[in-house]
């Protein structure tokens, strides 16, 4: 759970990234169509959405995927 959170929440960039890391994984859930910001200048930070890639396929048992695409279309009504 701690290297998932790592690569969620940037701390190798002071946080940096936190917001599109968790941006970015809503987006690849279908609940969001992007990872933009208040900020447009805010965005992942370098490798960090390697590392997003990596603990999802380390990790996959840490995804709500499943639970998500059963009510998605629900919540998105």
């Amino acid at each position: 759970l701690t290297d998932a959170n790592a690569a969620l929440f940037d701390p190798g960039h002071n946080f940096r990234g936190c917001i599109p890391g968790i941006h970015e994984i809503l987006r690849r859930q279908g609940l969001l169509q992007g990872r933009w910001c208040l900020d447009p200048h805010e965005d992942l930070s370098r490798g960090q959405s390697e590392e997003i890639d990596r603990v999802c396929r380390s990790y996959p048992h840490l995804a709500d995927d499943a639970f998500v695409q059963e009510h998605l279309d629900e919540w998105l009504s």
